[in-house]
């Protein structure tokens, strides 16, 4: 892993920064890419401050255009993109039939049409250099359904199939496309979502069979994994990293 450069979306707080620390340790260059580019400079500076080579890019992944012109300009600090984690994610817990459509577009536009814009971006690189990984973030709500969360269940339903054609299709060219199915966290999302849901979290720890949410090292360590050569005979499969919550 020494030496490659990752492109890590989200980068800038939680499960993200977590994944560019992760990959760091490992002497990857990172390249930390979010819509808010305080919270991806804060990610550059810890990184740096360890003695590790990134940089801070503005990516909106809702949008193509905005996909392209970061990865244009990562292209101008590294030479290229060798391991690409597609973390960023958004949601709001509600009852399907109270929720709005702007909502809807918002979850799919960011947790499934973010991911499809950023392959279509960093995919011919990866072909042309003749290696790449591709880690998408997904969810087990997108394996088995989680109440409040229909529509982000779909797009996270969406992520792993998405995974699974890509795998298929980039074989061929020696690129690895997995997918990591994460339970509840401990981020900064989720501290926003409970706070609306009083009982949440100790209902949830008590329904996991570890008894506490997954940190976010824990989906650092898995992403690590994927990204590792031992990975390299492991493509189109979705890796559940969430205490024994389900088991499928």
């Amino acid at each position: 892993m020494s030496q490659r450069t990752a492109f890590v979306t989200g980068a800038g707080r939680g499960i993200g920064r977590e994944i560019a620390r992760t990959l760091a340790s490992k002497s990857m260059k990172i390249i930390v890419s979010d819509v808010n580019m305080k919270n991806a400079q804060e990610t550059v500076t810890l990184l740096k401050e360890k003695g590790r080579e990134a940089v801070a890019v503005y990516c909106d992944v809702t949008h193509l255009l905005s996909v392209q012109e970061a990865v244009a300009e990562s292209l101008t600090h590294f030479e290229t993109v060798d391991v690409l984690v597609n973390n960023a994610g958004w949601d709001k817990v509600e009852p399907f039939l109270k929720s709005e459509p702007k909502s809807w577009k918002t979850i799919i536009d960011i947790n499934l049409m973010g991911q499809i814009h950023t392959c279509k971006e960093i995919l011919p690189l990866m072909i042309k250099n003749g290696y790449g990984k591709v880690i998408n973030i997904a969810s087990d709500s997108g394996r088995v359904g989680s109440s409040g969360e229909a529509v982000y269940s779909a797009a996270k339903g969406g992520v792993i199939a998405f995974t699974k054609t890509l795998a298929r299709e980039m074989a061929r060219h020696k690129i690895n496309v997995n997918c990591i199915a994460p339970g509840p966290a401990d981020t900064p999302l989720f501290k926003e979502i409970s706070s609306y849901n009083q009982g949440i979290t100790q209902a949830l720890e008590k329904s996991i069979p570890f008894r506490r949410l997954a940190k976010p090292g824990d989906i650092a360590g898995a992403v690590a994994f994927f990204a590792s050569d031992e990975a390299d005979y492991i493509t189109g499969q979705t890796l559940s990293v969430n205490g024994g919550l389900t088991m499928i």
